[in-house]
């Protein structure tokens, strides 16, 4: 059938098909379909998911999940800074307005040059005009936490604000954040990030932290799960979360009994507490942190007997 039509067998297909194909590709190698045929041009415009990752999958595979700079230069992620912004403004482009619902829209970017600011306005017009379920924001540092020194945090910490202050259309949809070896000058920046990202069902950060030590409270309708690691806060108060049910607390710095605290989250379920404890830390009593919550699930790594 297929020599009958002079088409070849995966173009008889039908598109159903063809897409779960498609779904299944980087999505920069999804793109180049487009220039096979009108047919397949169409097609890369419906894919449900697009996933933009800077770093090619062999690399990942080769080096882990966050890259050193030790193993690639900052000019090479530069380039590869571009060619994320070049896929996303792309196949965003290339979608009919209204039509074919995105269920994942999920970018992966470095802080690094001008690209950041320009993905984040490519992907806040998409959200003007094309109906998406999931948004995503993977916010990378060129440097990991053992290389970043003090001058890195603060410089890292001004990128993401700059990004944060210009592309608030494409915070505000978002569902997904996560951020890395950043530090804030503005101590409400953190907080701000809550109130305008008000769709957030998830927040991850890694070395995180602000110019001075600050009591973080959280109140959010949406955000159903917390990760917070190695992040340098005064306390942590979980005061009204109705969709909270996973919180992960790693390696806090305060010497408090435990610089977190929970107010109304009904459905937590899921939590973990880590923390290398010295002699000067007070004792963490969970009888006294869990009064009212329906934890099922508890996880605790302490190095030394600071837990009762």
């Amino acid at each position: 059938m297929a020599e009958d039509c002079g088409d070849d067998t995966i173009s008889t297909l039908p598109n159903d098909i063809l897409l779960n194909i498609l779904d299944r590709l980087h999505v920069s190698d999804a793109a180049k379909t487009s220039i096979l045929s009108r047919r397949w041009s169409q097609l890369s415009a419906k894919l449900p998911r697009l996933i933009i990752n800077p770093v090619p999958e062999d690399m990942l595979s080769l080096f882990g999940r966050y890259v050193s700079c030790a193993k690639i230069s900052d000019g090479y992620l530069a380039r590869l800074n571009a060619a994320t912004f070049k896929a996303t403004k792309s196949v965003l482009a290339h979608r009919d307005p209204g039509q074919d619902t995105v269920r994942l829209l999920s970018t992966t970017f470095y802080l690094i040059g001008d690209v950041p600011i320009s993905i984040g306005h490519a992907v806040g017009e998409a959200m003007a005009v094309h109906q998406i379920e999931k948004a995503e924001f993977t916010v990378l540092t060129v440097k990991g936490r053992e290389q970043c020194g003090l001058v890195d945090l603060v410089s890292y910490g001004t990128q993401f604000v700059s990004l944060f202050n210009e592309c608030r259309n494409a915070f505000i949809g978002l569902t997904r954040l996560y951020l890395e070896n950043l530090r804030f000058a503005e101590s409400n920046l953190v907080s701000n990030i809550f109130v305008t990202c008000k769709l957030l069902k998830y927040l991850g950060l890694f070395n995180c932290d602000t110019h001075k030590w600050i009591t973080l409270q959280i109140e959010h309708a949406q955000l159903s799960e917390l990760s917070l690691v190695n992040c340098r806060l005064d306390k942590v108060e979980l005061k009204w979360l109705p969709k909270l049910t996973r919180t992960t607390y790693k390696f806090w710095m305060s010497f408090k009994e435990l610089p977190l605290s929970f107010g109304h989250v009904p459905l937590l379920e899921f939590l973990e507490l880590t923390n290398v404890t010295f002699t000067s830390h007070k004792m963490v009593t969970l009888s006294t942190l869990l009064p009212e919550t329906c934890v099922q699930d508890l996880r605790l790594g302490f190095k030394c007997e600071k837990v009762r």
